[in-house]
């Protein structure tokens, strides 16, 4: 596997020697089982994938390159590399500047953007029109392009399909960067539509088998449909393709469920269904994986740690969720006190305080995850901002020893 240049502020002593040996135990990756600190008082539950994607330390790598290649340059960003405040505030204080925010809205003018700018297009890589603009202005985008290869293969297959005569139903959160920038290039060779979950899949579902009027669909899936769709004829055939850090188990039971449609409705769903499953990303794959292999443990509560626009950390929190309390915090600094935490309520993109979130008993079990942006030093600072609440048995360097 290729070794990334990260800067060594965002590398972490425990959960890199923690990785290291697990990697080195299990290479091919099919133990899920979590590793298991214990410090006395305290426990922590780390899942078997976590933390930085291959996807994520590319963009990261190419981003502080441009940085050491471009003395005395203006270095844009066009938004948000990567969904975590921990490095796009990094980045910032290395003097890149974001052309937009994470739902597109300009906060540099366009006009501003000269052709000798350095510009870096994010993770999440970026809409067609945009590139276009960017090459109108003579302003050269591959260098520094560290669009996920994983988001690039859904792009591909997406064309793939659309070629062959199947409508694209993208599945994910349509003002996501990555969602608009799927969505620009499947439209491009086919009819498009984004759907967010499997509520509106089957909604989807009611106008494919003629159960609603059309003219309801323009309503329904208002700015989520491709210009001149048509919901008489686009809806015969279709194919599924994905948002990467969508729910990957989600994904495939939409796909599934859109398979059954057609195989209800047709005598060869085969010409109505095009198979992506091979769209789905390995690395929101493992780490779904992972989290759900922790509840097979015993926990009194999660830690999940990411930025609160992460959509990838969002799904590792709802499946902790469904067993023990799961706290979505940014970094340690929302762990308050022993007996108060801060903590961000995705669904309604709310911050709240919930008091008295440590179990007072003699020993705490607590998963400790993040997302696929996060930065381990933030996960170890909470790590070490948990264990000052307890009476440790042990210094860190000997514990990752016992594994």
């Amino acid at each position: 596997m290729k070794k990334f240049d990260i800067p060594d502020h965002f590398r972490s002593g425990i959960i890199g020697q923690v990785k290291l040996k697990r990697r080195i135990a299990d290479p091919r990756k099919q133990d899920f089982s979590p590793t298991e600190l214990n410090f006395g008082k305290v426990t922590f539950l780390l899942p078997r994938h976590f933390g930085f994607c291959y996807g994520v330390e590319n963009a990261i790598e190419i981003s502080y390159k441009a940085i050491r290649e471009n003395p005395g340059k203006r270095i844009f960003l066009l938004s948000q590399m990567i969904h975590n405040p921990a490095v796009n505030e990094d980045l910032l204080a290395h003097g890149i500047q974001f052309i937009m925010d994470t739902e597109g809205r300009q906060l540099i003018p366009w006009e501003e953007i000269r052709s000798e700018d350095i510009v870096i297009i994010p993770a999440f890589g970026t809409t067609v029109e945009t590139e276009g603009l960017l090459a109108a202005k003579g302003v050269e985008i591959t260098t520094y392009n560290t669009t996920c290869p994983f988001v690039e293969k859904v792009w591909k297959r997406s064309s793939e399909i659309g070629l062959k005569g199947f409508t694209i139903i993208i599945h994910g959160k349509h003002k996501h960067e990555e969602t608009r920038a799927t969505f620009s290039r499947s439209y491009q060779n086919a009819p498009s539509i984004i759907i967010r979950d499997m509520n509106e899949a089957q909604m989807l579902a009611r106008f494919i088998r003629k159960e609603l009027p059309s003219s309801e669909f323009f309503k329904v899936f208002d700015g989520k449909y491709s210009k001149g769709f048509n919901p008489e004829k686009d809806l015969d055939r279709v194919g599924v393709v994905n948002q990467t850090t969508m729910l990957a188990t989600e994904t495939q039971a939409i796909a599934d469920y859109f398979r059954l449609v057609m195989k209800e409705m047709y005598t060869d769903e085969k010409v109505h269904f095009a198979d992506t499953r091979d769209t789905l990303c390995y690395a929101t794959n493992d780490n779904q994986q992972a989290t759900l292999a922790v509840l097979d443990k015993s926990a009194d509560l999660a830690l999940v740690v990411g930025g609160y626009n992460s959509s990838n950390t969002s799904q590792i929190v709802a499946i902790l969720s469904e067993k023990m309390p799961a706290y979505f915090i940014s970094d340690a600094g929302e762990v308050t006190s022993k007996r108060e935490i801060r903590h961000f309520d995705y669904a309604s993109q709310r911050l709240l305080t919930s008091a008295d979130w440590l179990p007072q008993k003699e020993n705490v079990r607590i998963v400790l995850t993040s997302g696929a942006s996060c930065p381990d030093t933030v996960l170890e600072a909470v790590m070490q901002k948990v264990m000052g609440f307890f009476e440790v048995n042990s210094t860190t360097p000997e514990i990752v020893a016992l594994l």
